[in-house]
């Protein structure tokens, strides 16, 4: 009788290092452990590994991946409507510690959980190096809305997004894409396809092929 293999993730140590993503597991699982610190994050994001919790630290390269094209944005009538009105105010890097716990806080679509104290204080070291960017939306000056997420070369990955008033984060999520189109930025990584990304032209492709795309765009030279 042979016994199926069974995964077990690499355990990271203090050597600011990761395996190939390839050798994932069927969910993505690639190592645990480490820390989360600038320089691991920045090592992950290059490799097309990102974290997904804390207890105990876990990192991860899904396959399929999930990015938005950035000629292929898809701007329904109704949100096009919304940001020919300005109903917002559109801003980058203003209050990136509030659109962070924003989308930590639970919502109907967003149950939370994942963005933790950790998270926050590790992207915020991220964003004070100028690793770690956001957009935000205002309406009559309070925050609507807003996304944030981490720029390496080439590569914006979008970690996650909020609003509080309707076409927010969509109105949000339209300004990052000009921004990133305008910078020559050549990948927006999502992570992964949801009912909120799909209808605005987010798509599915292989990890491999994303791994290759990876690689390009953060050889670039990038300024968000």
């Amino acid at each position: 009788m042979i016994e199926s293999q069974i995964f077990r993730p690499v355990k990271l140590g203090k050597a600011i290092r990761f395996p190939d993503p390839e050798l994932a597991d069927a969910e993505g699982l690639v190592a645990v452990g480490g820390d989360l610190s600038v320089e691991r994050l920045l090592a992950a994001y290059r490799r097309g590994i990102f974290p997904w919790s804390v207890n105990p630290i876990t990192w991860w390269s899904p396959d399929p991946r999930g990015i938005f094209e950035l000629d292929q944005f898809h701007v329904s009538a109704s949100l096009a409507r919304v940001i020919r009105r300005k109903k917002f105010d559109v801003t980058r890097n203003r209050s990136f510690g509030d659109v962070m716990r924003a989308c930590a806080a639970p919502g109907p679509r967003r149950p939370g959980g994942w963005i933790t104290e950790e998270f926050i204080a590790a992207y915020t070291q991220l964003h004070e190096h100028g690793h770690a960017h956001s957009v935000e939306c205002r309406e009559n000056g309070k925050l609507a809305g807003g996304i944030y997420g981490v720029a390496v070369g080439g590569l914006f990955a979008g970690e996650s997004m909020f609003h509080r008033a309707d076409n927010a984060s969509k109105v949000a999520l339209f300004h990052l894409v000009e921004h990133l189109r305008e910078q020559k930025f050549s990948l927006f990584d999502i992570q992964m396809v949801t009912p909120a990304t799909q209808p605005l032209g987010a798509k599915a492709i292989s990890r491999s092929d994303y791994l290759q795309r990876l690689a390009a765009a953060v050889a670039m030279n990038c300024r968000f």
